[in-house]
C-alpha cells in the first residue's frame, strides 16, 4: 500500500533523527525495508512519492513506435502499429500497444506543438471576412457573409444567394457602410474570387478584387491555406452565426419564409451580439466602434462597379435581359449601359445618371425575379402606350381639312368616329360633314355632346344626330344614369303577395251559433 506524503515525511524525519533504519521503523510504525527504500530514493534525487514504472513487454519496441509516430507526424493508428509489432515478434495485446502509441503521440505533440504569439490589434487596422453556409429559403441554399472588425470586435452578417465576385464586393460594401469606415487591411481566405493562382506558394490576387480594394482604400490579404487559426476571429463569428441563425434541432428555429425574413434576422442578431460586453475587452463592441471609427478611412460615396452586378445594355424596347428574362426600365435609358444585381427576391437595376442629369449611380428599377418566358413589364415605364395585351384603340389623326374640322369639335367626335368605324357604319364622311354644318347652327359643344351620346347608344344612321339634337333642345340634357342596387331597383316589389292565402282582417268573422244560410 502506498504511503501518503505525510507518512513519507515522518519516515524520513525518523531516519534523520536516529540514523538507523531499524530504529526509524519503530518510531514511524513501518517495516525497516520501507525506511531503507524511501531513504534510497531521496538520496538518488528522485521524488519519493513517484511510482516506480515496472518493466513492460513492449519496452524493447518503444524506439520503433516513436519512429513511426514521428514519420507520420503523430497520425499513425494504433491498430496499424500493433499489426507491424506482431510481425516483429511482439506477443502482447492490442491494449498494451494502444497505450504505448498514445504515450508516444503525447510526447511527439509536446515537442512539435505550435506556439502562438498574442495578437494585439490596433484600431482601424484589420477587418476579417469569411463565408458560412446559411439556411435554406424555399428550398434554395443561402450564404452568410460574416465580417469581424478586429479591435472593436464588431460583427456584421449579411445574407446572400451565392459567393460570386459581384456578391462578395456588394456584401463588403454593405459591411463597410454599416461599420461607418474602411480599415487599412482586409483579411480573407483564398476563394477563386480573391486568389486566382499560386506561384511558388505566393497567392496571385484577382485583378478585380484588387481594383475593388483600391476603390475603397484598403489592401486585401489572404491567410495561409487550410489554416483557420490565422483568422480565428471571423471563424468564430461564422460558427456563432450559424449556430444562432440556421434552423437546427438544437436551437429550435423555424424555417424562414422569405429572404427578407432572413435578412431581418441577421440584422437583429448583429444588434444583439454587438450590444453585449465581449469577454476579452469587457466592453460592448458597439461602444468600442465609436472609438475605432476615428481611425477608419471614409467610405466612398459610390460603391465599386463590381458591386452593382452584371452589366447589361438597354434595348430599343426599354428592356434588359437577365437570366433569359426581360425586365423593363424607365424611359431615357435606351442604348445605355445599366447594372443588374440580385437583391434577395428582387432584381435591382442601377444606371449612371437619370434622363440626362449629372453622373451618378442611381437605382432606376426593381423587379421581382421571374423565370424564362415570364417577362416583368411595368406599364408605368411606357406612359405613351396603353397597358396590357388587349387590342389597342385607334387614335384618330386628321389628314384632310374636313377631317380636322370634324375632330376639332371635341372628344365626342373622336369617340363617334372610332365607334362608327368599329360597327361598319356607311357614308361616314358625309355624316362628319353634316355634323360640322350643324355645329355652325347650334354650336360646337352641343354637337360634340350629341356625337358622344350617339357613340354610347350606337346610333349612326343619317338622321340620328339631328334627332338627338332635337331631343336635347326639347328635354335638355339627360339625367344621371340609374344604377340598380339594393337601395334602388326597377323590379316591381313583392309586398302585395305577402297576404296571399290569408283572411283579410276587415272581413267579419263567421258566427258559429247562427244557422247556415241556404241559397
Amino acid at each position: 500500500m502506498a504511503k501518503s506524503g505525510r507518512e513519507i515525511m515522518e519516515i524520513l524525519e525518523a531516519f534523520d533523527l536516529t540514523r538507523c533504519a531499524h530504529s526509524a521503523a519503530q518510531l514511524a510504525g513501518c517495516d525497516e525495508k520501507t525506511v531503507a527504500r524511501y531513504v534510497a530514493v531521496r538520496d538518488a534525487g528522485r521524488d519519493p512519492r513517484a511510482r516506480v514504472r515496472r518493466p513492460r513487454s513492449i519496452d524493447p519496441f518503444l524506439p520503433k513506435i516513436e519512429e513511426w509516430v514521428d514519420r507520420s507526424h503523430g497520425k499513425v493508428r494504433a491498430d496499424v502499429v500493433h499489426q507491424r509489432l506482431l510481425a516483429m515478434g511482439f506477443g502482447g495485446t492490442d491494449r498494451t500497444t494502444r497505450r504505448a502509441v498514445a504515450e508516444a503521440k503525447v510526447l511527439w505533440r509536446t515537442g512539435n506543438r505550435r506556439s502562438y504569439r498574442p495578437w494585439v490589434p490596433e484600431p482601424g487596422l484589420w477587418v476579417q471576412v469569411d463565408w458560412g453556409e446559411g439556411p435554406r429559403v424555399d428550398g434554395r441554399r443561402t450564404q452568410l457573409f460574416c465580417a469581424w472588425l478586429a479591435w472593436s470586435r464588431f460583427r456584421v452578417v449579411v445574407p446572400a444567394w451565392d459567393q460570386t465576385l459581384g456578391t462578395l464586393v456588394a456584401c463588403l460594401d454593405a459591411t463597410l457602410r454599416r461599420i461607418g469606415g474602411v480599415p487599412t487591411y482586409l483579411l480573407t481566405d483564398n476563394p477563386r474570387t480573391v486568389t486566382i493562382d499560386r506561384v511558388a506558394g505566393v497567392p496571385v490576387r484577382h485583378p478585380d478584387i484588387v481594383a475593388a480594394g483600391r476603390h475603397y482604400g484598403c489592401t486585401v490579404h489572404t491567410c495561409e491555406p487550410f489554416d483557420p487559426e490565422s483568422k480565428g476571429g471571423v471563424e468564430h463569428t461564422v460558427k456563432v452565426a450559424k449556430a444562432d441563425l440556421v434552423p437546427t434541432q438544437a436551437n429550435l428555429l423555424p424555417a424562414y419564409a422569405s429572404f427578407t425574413e432572413l435578412a431581418d434576422a441577421c440584422v437583429q442578431w448583429c444588434e444583439r451580439v454587438n450590444a453585449r460586453p465581449h469577454r476579452e475587452t469587457k466592453a460592448a463592441p458597439v461602444e468600442r466602434l465609436v472609438v475605432e471609427r476615428r481611425h477608419l478611412h471614409p467610405v466612398p460615396a459610390q460603391p465599386h462597379a463590381i458591386a452593382l452586378g452584371e452589366e447589361r445594355l438597354v434595348d430599343d424596347d426599354q428592356t434588359v435581359r437577365f437570366g433569359s428574362v426581360r425586365y423593363s426600365t424607365p424611359p431615357g435609358h435606351v442604348g445605355s449601359k445599366v447594372w443588374c444585381r440580385v437583391v434577395g427576391d428582387e432584381l435591382a437595376i442601377v444606371a449612371r445618371g437619370v434622363a440626362g442629369t449629372a453622373a451618378g449611380l442611381v437605382e432606376i428599377a426593381r423587379h421581382e425575379l421571374s423565370t424564362p418566358g415570364n417577362p416583368r413589364i411595368v406599364d408605368a415605364h411606357y406612359p405613351h402606350h396603353p397597358g396590357g395585351n388587349l387590342p389597342r384603340q385607334p387614335r384618330p389623326r386628321p389628314r384632310t381639312p374636313a377631317e380636322a374640322a370634324f375632330l376639332d369639335l371635341g372628344d365626342g367626335a373622336h369617340r363617334w368616329l372610332v365607334e362608327a368605324a368599329a360597327t361598319g357604319a356607311t357614308r361616314v364622311r358625309s355624316k362628319m360633314a353634316r355634323a360640322v354644318e350643324l355645329a355652325v347652327l347650334v354650336g360646337a359643344d352641343t354637337v360634340d355632346h350629341a356625337l358622344g351620346l350617339a357613340a354610347i347608344a350606337g346610333r349612326f344612321a343619317d338622321t340620328d344626330l339631328a334627332s338627338i339634337l332635337d331631343h336635347l333642345a326639347a328635354a335638355g340634357a339627360p339625367g344621371d344614369v340609374v344604377i340598380a342596387d339594393e337601395h334602388h331597383s326597377v323590379q316591381p316589389g313583392t309586398a302585395s303577395w305577402a297576404t296571399f292565402g290569408t283572411i283579410p282582417t276587415t272581413a267579419p268573422a263567421p258566427n258559429p251559433d247562427s244557422p247556415e244560410e241556404t241559397p
